[in-house]
C-alpha cells in the first residue's frame, strides 16, 4: 500500500498505523532519501535501495516522490492519498514543525528540523511553506493520476478528513 499526499496530511502517522494492522513493514521514504546533511538521494541510488524493499511479500510505503520512483510503487501497490483540507493540514505541520524544532528530535540519519522552517517563506528551505504552496499543486497531480488510463491497474482511496481517515482505517481488513 502507498500513503500519499501533503506534507503534514498524516501519511507517517497512517502508514505506521495501516502497516501495524496488516503486520508488515513500514517504510518512509523521506528516511531513506534524506541522507546526513540534508542531502538526497540520486534517482538511481534511491531506486536501488527501495527496489527490494518493494519486491517484499507486503509493505507500506509513506511519501510522494512519484516522479523519482512512482512506476516501481504503482507497479505494486494500490494508493492512498490523504487529501485534507488545506488548514488542516496546516496546522498540523506547524504544530509538527514547531515540536521537532523545539526538541531537537532526529528525524532521519541525524537530520533535524531546521529552526529556518519556522520562518522562512522559501518552499525549498521550509516544509512549512513547502506544504502551503504544493496543496493544490498534490490535488492537481493525484486527480491527474487517478485518472490516467495507465494506472488504472491502480485501486485509489481518496481520504478528504481525519474522520474518514479513521473509518477507512477501522475498516480495512473486515
Amino acid at each position: 500500500m502507498s500513503i500519499v499526499g501533503n506534507s503534514g496530511a498524516g501519511k507517517s502517522t497512517l502508514a505506521l498505523a495501516l502497516a501495524r494492522h496488516l503486520g508488515v513493514p513500514c517504510v518512509e521514504i523521506d528516511g531513506l532519501n534524506h541522507q546526513p546533511g540534508w542531502t538526497e538521494l540520486t534517482v538511481a541510488e534511491l531506486r536501488a535501495t527501495i527496489g527490494p524493499i518493494l519486491d517484499g511479500d507486503g509493505w507500506v510505503v509513506d511519501g510522494n516522490y512519484r516522479d523519482r520512483i512512482g512506476d516501481l510503487v504503482r507497479r505494486r501497490a494500490d494508493t492512498v492519498w490523504l487529501d485534507l483540507p488545506r488548514p488542516v493540514v496546516m496546522a498540523r505541520v506547524v504544530r509538527r514543525t514547531v515540536r521537532r524544532a523545539l526538541t531537537r528530535a532526529e528525524l532521519w540519519n541525524g537530520n533535524r528540523e531546521p529552526w529556518s522552517n519556522l520562518w522562512s517563506r522559501d518552499p525549498q528551505r521550509s516544509i512549512i511553506a513547502w506544504s502551503w504552496t504544493q496543496h493544490a499543486g498534490y490535488r492537481r497531480r493525484y486527480e491527474a493520476e487517478m485518472s490516467d488510463p495507465a494506472t488504472g491497474h491502480v485501486h485509489y482511496v481518496r481520504l478528504r478528513s481525519p474522520r474518514a481517515v479513521r473509518r477507512w482505517l477501522a475498516s480495512v481488513g473486515e
